[in-house]
């Protein structure tokens, strides 16, 4: 022990310890190292030592995880970093917060909810928006939380059908090539919309619907010339629209609709040198009522950690190359002020 060091015990339940701990104790040995404290089994419960304030803060996060498991939540090692991330913010009652707001349940009962501040705030925007653009990186459940949002409403009968889309432009492949009808070369670009909903409603009750037309999975091309009322209509992977297709589209909107437009500006498929219709979107419409913008960041990532730090890094080598342009263009400035001078 070292001088000056402050303990706190912490009653858990076996139960509650065997899930906060994780296998071989990787969760605790994580809250241990980022608030350099020391947490042992001690008596029936726990016992952390350390600095003072980081102490109280592992007792903090240690309380939260104990909340989310004793509600039956399995505790993951995203919900782990996320409580830490919150306990560094003096934030971490906003995980037991967060976790009382439940969309739905998958077909194998599993709930579905906001898992972080920033998802949280987006769901509560298609709540209270007719339209919602969502921008960010991939992993921040972007369009899983919309389709979660899109089925709730249809199983309510607020919304008589669903529709989703994206457009059909993907890493510098050209539908002509693949193989098949039309069918089959555009079904690959659609798969996430499809296995989502696979999860969430389940095969047959998806097939059932499908047939009816209650739920349309197409491209974007499709919505054309149509008008498209009480409906739900997710528009995933906006960032590859041009300027005339997000527009066409958004002029579809009918009555008793609700439209939620993802995207992730990090991965544009446009040709070189293209505006995408999202960016010009999100310039044209921000400050129109009923609209809202959420921007999700690599601390809404719900997949496996490492894709949190991928896009974390991507994020942080993106804004060191965006200001060394900038500084050559002051510099390029500059010198030909300097120049027409002399």
């Amino acid at each position: 022990m070292r001088m000056n060091d402050f303990t706190v015990k912490l009653d858990l339940s076996a139960e509650h310890m065997r899930k906060i701990f994780g296998m071989n104790d990787a969760y605790v040995k994580k809250l241990e190292r980022d608030f350099d404290v020391t947490i042992v089994d001690r008596n029936g419960g726990v016992a952390i030592t350390g600095d003072e304030g980081m102490v109280k803060k592992a007792e903090g996060v240690l309380k939260q995880l104990a909340i989310l498991s004793g509600r039956g939540n399995e505790i993951e090692e995203q919900s782990v970093d996320y409580a830490i991330t919150l306990g560094m913010e003096k934030k971490e009652g906003a995980l037991t917060e967060i976790d009382t707001d439940c969309i739905c349940h998958t077909v194998n009962g599993k709930p579905i909810k906001p898992k972080t501040l920033g998802q949280k705030a987006y769901v509560d925007a298609i709540r209270e928006n007719m339209l919602v653009f969502s921008l960010g990186p991939a992993g921040t459940g972007k369009t899983y939380l919309a389709m979660a949002m899109a089925i709730t409403a249809f199983k309510n009968e607020e919304v008589g059908r669903i529709i989703l889309t994206r457009p059909a432009i993907e890493a510098g492949e050209k539908l002509g090539f693949l193989p098949g009808d039309l069918q089959s070369k555009v079904d690959p670009y659609l798969r996430p919309l499809y296995d989502a909903l696979y999860q969430i409603m389940g095969a047959e009750s998806f097939a059932r619907n499908m047939e009816k037309g209650l739920i349309e999975v197409a491209p974007l091309a499709y919505m054309r010339g149509r008008t498209l009322d009480n409906a739900y209509i997710i528009l995933d992977e906006a960032q590859n629209t041009t300027p005339a297709q997000m527009k066409m589209f958004l002029t579809r909107i009918g009555f008793g609709s609700k439209v939620v437009v993802t995207g992730d500006n990090s991965q544009k498929d446009l040709p070189s040198g293209m505006k995408s219709g999202l960016d010009i979107a999100a310039k044209v419409l921000k400050g129109i009522d009923d609209i809202a913008f959420c921007t999700l960041t690599s601390k809404d990532v719900v997949r496996h950690p490492l894709v949190q730090k991928i896009v974390k890094a991507y994020e942080d080598f993106e804004a060191k190359e965006a200001a060394r342009g900038m500084r050559k263009d002051r510099e390029h400035t500059k010198s030909r002020q300097g120049g027409r001078r002399s």
